[in-house]
């Protein structure tokens, strides 16, 4: 590749770059000004909109709520789901093709018909869960399997899985001991790629949120929507500290997994 066809490269992942960012950076600056107007730019900035919504009980309740019901899910998905994926890798292999197909089943139906159903079957009876975390966290537990179950087994076909619990077996390891000892470790970079992108797509789902638990254990996404006819100043601080927020998660998640390796 000659030198200009490298600059025009660049230049075209720069622009690629500036259009990316550039509604989030307005975003920013909507959120640090006083007012914008009538003029082209803001009149001013200040840090008035953040300070308010940090420290808005509100906010904070409602992040928490998010938080919870997102480490909730994942935790219940890791204790659950991996466990399975090696039964399924070690010792039935032949099922993997099946799995593929059940695990894409939350996304065949669309959210509103299964909210509808999920509403119907938990409203009342033995197990009322509409309106309380559980129902939330069961749920993003489904939407979650796909990354989950991918994600791992990719992790596990790539480490050769047999030929290292054949290797535990010679040293005299049982299966449990190899599983936990020797496959857990290297099962850590799968683990940590399907846990993040299921933590940044649950903490922006909606649908679910709102019409299972609603203001009744509101979530952030649900907060968002409720503050839509409020300040939009207020509005923009709360979308940037959002992003802020799982962005640190993100990077706290690849500095633990760096530091692990």
């Amino acid at each position: 590749m000659s030198q200009a066809e490298l600059l025009w490269h660049r230049g075209v992942v720069v622009m690629l770059l500036v259009v990316l960012l550039l509604p989030l950076a307005a975003t920013l600056v909507y959120a640090f000004s006083s007012t914008w107007g009538a003029t082209i730019l803001p009149q001013g900035f200040e840090l008035k909109w953040f300070l308010d919504l940090w420290r808005a009980p509100r906010f904070l309740t409602a992040l928490g709520h998010s938080l919870l019901i997102c480490l909730g899910a994942l935790l219940l998905s890791a204790l659950l789901v991996l466990p399975v994926i090696f039964v399924i890798a070690y010792f039935f292999p032949w099922l993997d093709g099946v799995m593929n197909i059940f695990i894409l089943l939350p996304f065949a139906v669309p959210p509103i018909v299964s909210s509808v159903g999920l509403l119907q079957l938990y409203s009342d009876g033995p197990l009322a869960l509409t309106g309380t975390p559980w129902i939330l966290i069961g749920c993003y537990f489904t939407l979650m399997l796909p990354f989950m179950y991918r994600a791992v087994n990719n992790n596990m076909q790539a480490i050769n899985l047999r030929s290292l619990m054949d290797a535990a077996h010679l040293l005299g390891a049982s299966t449990a001991q190899a599983a936990l000892l020797v496959i857990l470790p290297n099962l850590r970079k799968g683990c940590m790629i399907a846990m993040l992108l299921s933590f940044s797509f649950l903490i922006g789902e909606f649908v679910f949120a709102n019409l299972l638990v609603g203001n009744r254990y509101e979530t952030l996404q649900v907060y968002l929507y409720n503050m839509r006819n409020g300040s939009g100043h207020l509005t923009s601080a709360l979308v940037i500290s959002y992003f802020v927020v799982v962005l640190l998660l993100t990077l706290l998640a690849n500095a633990v997994g760096k530091e692990k390796e």
